[in-house]
């Protein structure tokens, strides 16, 4: 199950108590103060596992609290630290404060953050002793740990975002591209979340997808599955922009085209900036390369394409331009990057 956006609290350990003690012991008939100073709160920490790509394990489960401190002994004994309250979550993560809507922090891979600090130990009888005051009956009380209601988004982290209308064949394109396993079928909707895969062009080089499901006309204003997931692409790099050759619906590769601009344009406008890729995918269907490229050039004037945005024939079934796509792809991501030698489809 994929989940990107889950509310929890935050609870740091408190301090432990300070101790108030007298030394006692044989012959020794004035013993001094002993007591220990309370043991720190354990903190919470986010960390920003790269293995992970969901806030699933978050379901169920609201309150995420550190081990308080434990208080100090006699003896001049200082009582133990709270362990820390490690918290895996997915690199790309938005943590929000719950009640004001503020971003606090946006975690980066492998990343650590300190979300609450645990209390102060109290201060055991044994600090307050002095010349003038040799037999403190004083100790102070640990400091609580610091508690906060977080709002946690996920924003999937991905060099290329992949998007097009139902059935445009971006699960079959992501398949054949790397060694995801998304579900495939004759209908629409097929895909229900953003899916993650890793193209390896060559072992040094490599090029991270998301799928983005669900983007319908309409979607940027909640139609479809495309709203809650729109937020997902808003980090990719490039936006690799996938047509149907052939819709069955009777709409053309240019309409399908417009309406899914529109979607991004309504979400936001820098993700309508992004650099674009177009995709015209499923040409295994035409008789030859002439009708491929006669589509292509049909494309580029119904909708008035500059040299700027290129449009690259494909077919994710068939796997074929596979190689001019990633190379196309790659340059933009990497504008210094290399050729591809010898890939095939995974």
């Amino acid at each position: 199950m994929f989940v990107d956006q889950v509310s929890i609290t935050v609870q740091a350990g408190n301090g432990g108590d300070g101790c108030v003690s007298f030394r006692r012991a044989k012959y020794i008939p004035k013993g001094g103060p002993d007591g220990g100073d309370g043991g720190k709160g354990g903190d919470v920490i986010f960390y920003a596992d790269p293995g992970l790509n969901t806030l699933i394990d978050f379901r169920g489960v609201r309150l995420w609290a550190a081990k308080n401190g434990e208080p100090g002994r006699g003896k001049q004994q200082y009582g133990r630290a709270g362990d820390d309250r490690v918290i895996k979550i997915p690199p790309g993560t938005l943590i929000y404060n719950e009640e004001t809507g503020e971003l606090i922090h946006d975690i980066a891979p492998d990343e650590r953050f300190v979300i609450a600090r645990g209390g102060r130990g109290g201060f055991g009888n044994e600090h307050f002793k002095s010349p003038t005051n040799q037999a403190p009956r004083k100790a102070t009380p640990g400091e609580p740990g610091e508690r906060l209601d977080l709002r946690l988004e996920l924003k999937l982290i991905a060099e290329v975002g992949l998007v097009g209308l139902p059935n445009a064949g971006k699960s079959t394109l992501l398949k054949a591209l790397t060694r995801a396993d998304p579900k495939i079928a004759d209908y629409p909707f097929t895909t229900l979340s953003p899916q993650l895969g890793i193209a390896e062009i060559e072992p040094s080089r490599r090029l991270v997808f998301a799928d983005i499901p669900g983007l319908i006309e309409g979607a940027a204003g909640g139609a479809g599955l495309g709203h809650d997931f729109l937020r997902h692409i808003e980090r990719t790099q490039v936006i690799l922009h996938l047509l149907d050759a052939s819709p069955i619906d009777g709409t053309t590769p240019a309409e399908n085209y417009r309406t899914i601009r529109a979607e991004l344009a309504g979400y936001s406008p820098l993700l309508a900036e992004k650099r674009e890729l177009i995709a015209l995918n499923k040409t295994d269907l035409f008789a030859d390369e002439a009708e491929t490229q006669e589509a292509v050039r049909s494309l580029r004037s119904e909708l008035r394409l500059g040299t700027e945005t290129d449009v690259v024939p494909i077919s994710g079934a068939a796997g074929t331009g596979m190689i001019p796509l990633l190379e196309a792809l790659w340059s933009m991501v990497h504008p210094s990057g290399e050729k591809v030698e010898g890939w095939k489809p995974a």
